[in-house]
């Protein structure tokens, strides 16, 4: 049984789970056959697992309904527990429905993401100490196989192709991923100027002392990328995202952003420019928190999903807004958005003035 496969591989491989850990999972009820083996697996390793599903519209009715401040500030004593003092996170995301959120008030969001903020912190802080053992993954649901175009037991084929669960050994596959992406990573630690080149983009940006990181499959299910933290002032030049990206279920789609010393200083797309407008009126989120290229060869079809998009072998992506503290990086926001695009087709990456990418594949 593909969960089975898929359970093991997160409690060993991503989570490592070890006799004492505590775990925290959220998730939905649409999850249960996986949290039903991811259960059993952290229990056989000795761990305590807290399990916190959600239900179809939370979200939506907790805004629509809080009376006061304090409902709105309120954060539930599990979730707190579970970033604060627990060993190992695991969300594995299973939508009832991706245009939950559409019509919520705007300023109830933004509010109840400043109310959360301490929490966000404690979070990346502990995740780049290695205090928290992390993992995001993906249960196939109907709303998601919709989103992507698909099937479900196509959208189910997909999900578990990218996990790498087809192979015989699972974690074999990610060790090979591992092996492979540290080449690149090694390479790129010992770079001062990048330089994303195609028919529509030509960006470059400083990475000297910023750490890039081998993205194997540990914190995210499915993985296949590497990526880091720009230098906020250095990013220079224009990019195109070819992809939709995605924010609060909304579809913005052919951004191109115009970057001078850092900061985004135009922006327009054809489809969603007031959500861009929207964005961009949160504070830090016109520098650029992260800055990645997408290497799971696995992944070829833009899904809607960022956990598998920003992942597409031969794409790169930037996000605009918090930086991973592990990479070094200094911008702080209550977004992360990340935005990709196609480099398959003339695509090039310079690296200290060397091609070292070419047509989506790296030549080093």
């Amino acid at each position: 049984m593909m969960e089975e496969s898929y359970a093991k591989l997160l409690a060993g491989y991503c989570l490592d789970i070890q006799k004492g850990d505590r775990v925290y999972v959220r998730t939905t009820f649409l999850a249960q056959p996986l949290v039903h083996h991811f259960y059993r697996e952290a229990l056989q390793r000795g761990a305590h697992v807290n399990v916190d599903f959600s239900f179809p519209e939370q979200q939506k009715l907790f805004i629509e309904h809080v009376t006061t401040d304090d409902q709105l500030a309120w954060c539930s004593p599990q979730q707190h527990a579970g970033i604060h003092d627990y060993d190992a996170y695991l969300v594995i995301r299973a939508p009832y429905n991706l245009r939950e959120d559409h019509g919520l008030d705007g300023d109830r969001l933004k509010a109840r993401a400043a109310h959360l903020k301490p929490l966000n912190e404690a979070y990346f802080r502990r995740t780049a100490a290695g205090e928290l053992k992390r993992c995001l993954c993906q249960y196939p649901t109907q709303a998601a196989a919709q989103e992507a175009g698909m099937s479900l037991s196509a959208y189910r084929d997909f999900v578990f192709g990218a996990c790498g669960l087809l192979d015989p050994n699972p974690e074999e596959y990610w060790l090979r991923v591992r092996k492979e992406q540290q080449h690149i990573v090694d390479h790129l630690n010992k770079v001062s100027s990048m330089r994303y080149l195609n028919k529509t983009t030509d960006i470059c940006f400083e990475v000297k002392d910023r750490i890039w990181i081998n993205s194997d499959g540990r914190s995210n299910m499915p993985s296949g990328e590497v990526f880091t933290a720009p230098i906020e002032d250095s990013v220079n030049g224009t990019v195109h995202f070819t992809y939709p990206a995605i924010y609060r279920g909304a579809s913005v789609e052919d951004i191109v952003l115009t970057v001078k010393d850092g900061l985004i200083v135009e922006w327009d797309a054809k489809v969603g420019k007031t959500v861009l407008d929207e964005v961009f009126a949160i504070e830090g989120a016109k520098r650029f928190g992260e800055v990645a290229i997408g290497t799971n060869y696995h992944i070829q079809k833009v899904t809607k999903n960022i956990l598998f998009d920003e992942k597409i072998g031969g794409s790169i992506h930037m996000a605009v807004g918090q930086s991973y503290l592990q990479n070094g990086g200094k911008n702080q926001s209550t977004i992360h958005w990340d935005m990709i695009t196609d480099m398959q087709d003339g695509g090039q990456i310079y690296a200290d003035g060397q091609l070292i990418y070419e047509d989506g594949k790296f030549l080093i």
